[in-house]
């Protein structure tokens, strides 16, 4: 797939993926019971974990070096998103294109942590291994 076509196609793909959710499932957990084989950490556990204050760490959220969901009412940020104790210095960049593109965190998330199958592997999994641009055109082609 290539163009216009081809984003077409894959936003159809990631929507029908939002659509055929269990009813309740989305809104009140944040993100689906498919994400609950990762690692989640709270904002003490990365104030902890960073050495930072908890308004730093909030601050790392909201300017988008991180994104946190809210998982049974608790802001959670996935381990996956940190390397060598510090956020994926990759992931902001990907953050501001899917923002760009109309994603809402928790569908931000979603796609995130699901595998693409043009990527093979979940897009973090991807960032993590090198492949931010690929990652960055496929997040831009869903817009």
């Amino acid at each position: 797939m290539s163009g216009v076509r081809g984003a077409r196609v894959i936003r159809r793909r990631f929507a029908a993926r939002l659509l055929f959710r269990a009813p309740g499932s989305w809104q009140t957990r944040g993100v689906t019971d498919a994400f609950s084989h990762h690692e989640w950490l709270t904002v003490p556990d990365l104030v902890e974990l960073l050495d930072l204050s908890q308004s730093r760490v909030r601050r790392l959220i909201e300017d988008r070096h991180l994104l946190a969901v809210r998982r049974d009412n608790i802001l959670s940020v996935p381990a996956v998103f940190l390397r060598d104790n510090e956020p994926l210095h990759e992931l902001r960049g990907t953050l501001f294109v899917l923002a760009d593109s109309g994603f809402s965190d928790d569908e931000a998330m979603d796609w995130l942590l699901t595998e693409d199958e043009s990527l093979g592997v979940s897009p973090i999994e991807a960032l993590r291994s090198g492949r931010k641009t690929e990652v960055r055109r496929v997040a831009q082609a869903l817009g």
